[in-house]
């Protein structure tokens, strides 16, 4: 292909992103075909930010016939490598003559001009999930992007905008939804076996401080580290702000990239309190906002550390958003002993926990923990509320059992259900962008040191202008999601 082709296709590209109103003009690979598979075949993914999240997550493709990674892609020269590798010797050892030659790509954009490619797996950095999410969608590829959703109100709304208008299917990366106990935990809750909902902790791991922007270092060879910039402020590269190692890893708790554990990790509880909420006839987020919280001050990291925040729906219930060690505190939430850890401990350390009138359930990324204790052997009639069940009817020969491999292999295999039969995703962008704008206004509220009001009808923040100001991050041009 020639330069100048090279230099349109790239242009068109970007102003697909940048929000013109053409999409591109890409044919399915379900319509075309790749190689020798018909049109009736696998369906063909690429990961876009193959670290360590986006490799876990894909290495339980191979064990199912009806799906293909075709392509990974990373700002770095050195992860696209290692999960090409990666997944091309599980291709080799479980599938021979599948997955040979994964196609490998620095710029994403690239990815999305293809014609083989019918849907993505976004595993990148927060900052990236939308304006990744928006171009795949408007390049008519279908979308699975991992949580926390956005880094701002207005990233949000304009995911949904976009997966409103496209028709595409969107799985948002909540694979906890797809594991048998939840969901029954769920149910439970939704057909009365704890009674009326008097009150709902979402809690999550408190965040980290401290950081350091020096020494500035040379950029890595391999490293883009202007395309991992993206649509964040341009910042001197250093090694807490994009280097693995120490647990220090700044994509987690620098908020020029993500919100921090209050919608990271809090994205897996509100997820399932989302879930019911949707049952419920909940269908908008609680709209008034308070309390407080740290934000890291010294140092690199600058999210919030510490959160204590009263999220009260229109009829007066009450979404308590708090870290692991405010809720401790709390001497009206249950403290059971876990079935992990220390004995004796009791620690919430990441769950939705439901108090009820009669009883209360936690259900945790780890495991649900009710009272009364035996209430998971509690029959639900047939004619009683049940959710959809998008676990795994059984395990592939070989694939690894651990819990989160077996819960985002039935998550992906969801996804991949929805696009070839046309079925709705269990996690669509509907229940994400409620889920996700609960994280983002208590985040406000702790940033602002105020309370808020959301007004789901104007769909903007009241009471608190700092906070207004704020739905809208700025992006580093040519970036922008309108």
């Amino acid at each position: 292909m020639s330069n100048t082709a090279t230099a349109t296709r790239r242009q068109f590209l970007g102003s697909s992103l940048l929000g013109a109103a053409g999409a591109p003009l890409i044919v399915s690979a379900r319509t075309v075909g790749r190689g020798g598979t018909p049109p009736s075949g696998r369906v063909t993914v690429a990961v876009l930010g193959s670290g360590g999240r986006g490799v876990f997550e894909t290495s339980q493709y191979p064990f199912f016939d009806n799906t293909e990674i075709v392509a990974v892609c990373d700002a770095r020269e050195d992860r696209r490598r290692k999960a090409r590798d990666t997944l091309e010797k599980i291709y080799a050892e479980r599938t021979p003559g599948r997955g040979r030659g994964i196609r490998m790509e620095r710029d994403f954009r690239e990815l999305l001009a293809r014609p083989d490619i019918d849907g993505v797996y976004i595993a990148t950095a927060d900052h990236w999930h939308v304006p990744m999410t928006i171009a795949a969608l408007r390049a008519s590829k279908h979308v699975h992007c991992e949580k926390p959703l956005g880094v701002s109100v207005e990233q949000d709304l304009a995911a949904l905008k976009a997966a409103r208008r496209s028709k595409k299917v969107f799985q948002y990366g909540a694979e906890r939804r797809s594991t048998p106990e939840s969901r029954r935990a769920l149910e439970l809750v939704l057909n009365g076996r704890i009674g009326e909902i008097r009150k709902i902790y979402v809690v999550a791991p408190a965040g980290t401080t401290g950081g350091s922007p020096t020494p500035e270092l040379p950029v890595p060879p391999g490293f883009d580290y202007d395309l991992w910039l993206g649509p964040a402020p341009w910042k001197p590269f250093c090694a807490d702000r994009c280097l693995e190692g120490g647990g220090r890893n700044g994509i987690f708790v620098i908020y020029d990239y993500t919100l921090g554990n209050i919608a990271n990790w809090a994205a897996h509880p509100l997820d399932q309190v989302q879930r019911w909420a949707d049952r419920a006839g909940r269908t908008t987020p609680p709209v008034r906002y308070e309390g407080s919280g740290k934000i890291g001050e010294v140092g690199l990291f600058d999210t919030a550390y510490e959160w204590d925040v009263r999220c009260t729906y229109e009829d007066g219930l009450v979404l308590h958003m708090v870290d692991d060690g405010t809720y401790r505190q709390y001497e009206d939430a249950p403290h059971p002993e876990m079935p992990w850890g220390r004995k004796g401990v009791t620690n919430v350390h990441n769950g939705a926990v439901f108090i009820g009138s009669e009883g209360w359930v936690i259900v945790s990324y780890e495991k649900v923990v009710t009272h009364p204790p035996n209430l998971m052997e509690s029959e639900i009639g047939p004619n009683e509320i049940h959710l959809p069940d998008s676990s795994l009817a059984s395990i592939p020969a070989g694939m690894p059992r651990g819990q989160q491999q077996v819960s985002t292999a039935a998550h992906h295999q969801n996804w991949i259900h929805a696009i070839r039969n046309g079925t709705p995703p269990v996690c669509g962008i509907e229940t994400a962008v409620r889920s996700d704008l609960i994280s983002q206004l208590a985040e406000l509220c702790v940033r602002t040191g105020a309370s808020l009001r959301w007004d789901p009808k104007q769909e903007t923040i009241v009471g608190n202008e700092a906070a207004r100001r704020m739905i809208r991050r700025p992006m580093r041009k040519p970036w922008q999601v309108a």
